[in-house]
């Protein structure tokens, strides 16, 4: 099955439309995507302090791992031996990896970049390392992910025009190889038992919008892929910016495959991005943030940090149904935070989570009975509407 093939057992289809904002279902080896979704991020084979058992109760439908860091540690090769990450992290669902370039190109002083790849150093151990188009796409092989994502060239968000467009044609040629690559490993690198895998390109070009629409219509041009990410943006550059670039993104990119806009999972980034035609989205934030103390809700964000949650019996969002929100007040979810309590930020992480995985939800049945672009601005008025208070 070429990397750039349309065929099953990988589909997309259309269910809604209202502007660009599309409901829609993804379906994988394991299992049907209802979109938008979130998909919250498991980057060493698990989404901090959940098993599966509590992605499954909120909803969640696909996540993400990450192929630098299980690269690293356990090794490709150990979760190849052990059967690959679904029966590794024992989730049934979809997953995707990132294929690790914008970690690797996040350890500056660690890594020099050459035509042919990436020499870096372990932030583990300081080990040498290269990741090459080819070396990754045998890395991703091995996780077994459902959808696989190419090795890309990231640059910072505010790059100018002269870096991006070396980045973006970078990632153009490297496309190229990974797709052979990729081609080559599912004619000779058979594994019992493995489905079979979608590679998708990448969208590079900074914030330049005639260069994000050369590079996707460059990649539009290379086959028929069974989906599209957009990588490069939430790195820095201003929200404007970033939603500017979708619109542009939104016109060169064809309507009958899924959209995934990388790195991007702020409450009302998705919404906007929703609305600018993205199916997928994935980011560290719930589970960071959670960690942090820092808590999404319809009404904006809160600190659970501050004193004046001390005696609050509330839960943490009033019109969530998570697991937290349906047992623990305010005042309980603080003094485990405080008290450095591994159940605290296991609650936060949790809500968190399901806070994202349902508003898409929402966005979906919104869409699905046409009334998204009210429900969108609705929304977002009263979720800017909140000013969230600074820490104590």
């Amino acid at each position: 099955m070429s990397a750039r093939s349309g065929s099953a057992p990988f589909g997309f289809t259309l269910q809604a439309t209202e502007g660009a904002a599309r409901a829609a279902s993804f379906a994988t080896p394991h299992g049907v995507v209802q979109s938008p979704a979130f998909m919250a991020v498991g980057t060493l084979a698990t989404v901090k302090s959940l098993d599966p058992g509590d992605l499954r109760e909120m909803g969640a439908q696909m996540i993400l791992a990450n192929a630098y860091h299980l690269h690293l540690r356990p090794g490709d090769d150990l979760v190849r031996q052990m059967g690959g990450l679904h029966e590794f992290m024992q989730w049934d669902g979809p997953i995707l990896t990132d294929s690790g370039g914008f970690q690797v190109f996040s350890l500056e002083g660690l890594r020099a970049i050459d035509e042919d790849g990436v020499d870096f150093r372990s932030h583990i151990d300081g080990s040498s390392r290269r990741f090459t188009p080819e070396s990754v796409m045998r890395i991703e092989r091995n996780l077994g992910a459902d959808v696989i994502m190419q090795f890309d060239h990231v640059i910072p968000g505010q790059s100018d025009a002269a870096a991006a467009r070396d980045a973006s044609e970078r990632s153009l040629r490297w496309l190229a190889r990974c797709a052979a690559e990729f081609d080559v490993l599912e004619r000779d690198d058979p594994i019992p038992g493995r489905s079979a895998q979608a590679l998708f390109p990448i969208v590079q070009g900074g914030i330049h919008t005639d260069l994000r629409a050369e590079a996707a219509r460059a990649i539009r041009d290379m086959g028929d892929w069974k989906g599209y990410g957009i990588g490069g943006l939430s790195v820095g550059e201003p929200k404007p910016e970033m939603y500017r670039i979708l619109e542009a993104v939104h016109h060169e990119l064809p309507t009958d495959r899924p959209r995934y806009l990388m790195g991007v999972g702020f409450p009302e980034d998705l919404v906007e991005g929703v609305r600018r035609g993205v199916d997928l989205f994935d980011c560290v934030a719930p589970t960071r943030m959670g960690r942090n103390g820092t808590v999404f809700t319809s009404d904006g964000r809160l600190n659970i940090k501050r004193a004046e949650f001390r005696a609050d019996a509330r839960p943490l969002d009033e019109a969530c149904d998570c697991a937290a929100c349906r047992r623990f007040s305010r005042a309980y979810i603080r003094h485990l935070y405080l008290a450095d309590e591994i159940l605290g930020l296991r609650l936060l992480s949790l809500h968190n989570v399901h806070f994202l995985v349902s508003l898409m939800r929402q966005a979906r049945t919104a869409l699905l009975g046409g009334t998204f672009d009210g429900w969108s601005e609705s929304w977002l008025r009263r979720y800017h509407s909140r000013t969230t208070p600074a820490p104590v």
